[in-house]
């Protein structure tokens, strides 16, 4: 059994509090991504509950709609997130002039995930050096997900934590409701359009 085993083994059936708890014993610099999704707002209030100071990356692709703005502003506000935004190095309307937004079938659909998603992400990364990230990936979501756990590593050999989980949409609806908290839900993600696609950052 090796040391991400281990560590899934210890947490299984742990509650998510208990899983942030645990982790968080084991980092020295933590930092939690988001995008404002639907559910993110919980991970949100879960980890600065317990660590008011952590640091928050939000990769902004340009394309969030009105509501997800809006939605953000709100969660940074209410929470006194410590928040870092990172943005593409070229405008939305720069690449809407030369590429718009590719189809995922066309090829320069990959090169349009690097602009917006990936090269901000790996830029904060960069910048930040975590040796925790926290995610809301939960089981389910998509295929690859599925195949995950708790903990898992990313492909630079990152520890992942995702307290949230094993958890379904309902169980998060009650969270919600528990602690007050708002939900988005017109939210849109140009680099993966499906839901069951991945963007790349996980995989």
């Amino acid at each position: 059994m090796n040391k991400l085993e281990k560590l899934n083994k210890e947490l299984d059936g742990k509650s998510p509090q208990e899983v942030v708890e645990f982790v968080l014993k084991q980092s020295d610099n933590p930092v939690i991504t988001t995008n404002f999704r639907p559910y993110e707002v919980a991970i949100l209030h879960l980890i600065t509950s317990i660590k008011p100071d952590i640091q928050i990356v939000w990769c902004d692709t340009g394309y969030n709609t009105p509501n997800t703005y809006r939605h953000a502003e709100k969660c940074i506000n209410d929470l006194s997130l410590n928040i870092q935004t990172f943005v593409p190095k070229q405008t939305v309307a720069h690449r809407n002039s030369i590429m718009g937004i590719p189809d995922v079938s066309d090829p320069n659909h990959s090169i349009f995930t690097e602009q917006v998603k990936l090269e901000p992400f790996n830029r904060a990364m960069k910048m930040i050096k975590p040796d925790l990230w926290f995610t809301n990936i939960r089981s389910g979501q998509t295929s690859f997900r599925s195949e995950l756990n708790i903990c898992s590593e990313s492909k630079d050999g990152l520890l992942k934590a995702s307290p949230f989980f094993n958890f379904s949409d309902s169980e998060l609806d009650t969270y919600l409701k528990t602690h007050n908290l708002e939900n988005e839900f017109k939210y849109y993600d140009p680099t993966k359009v499906l839901e069951t696609r991945e963007c790349g950052l996980h995989q």
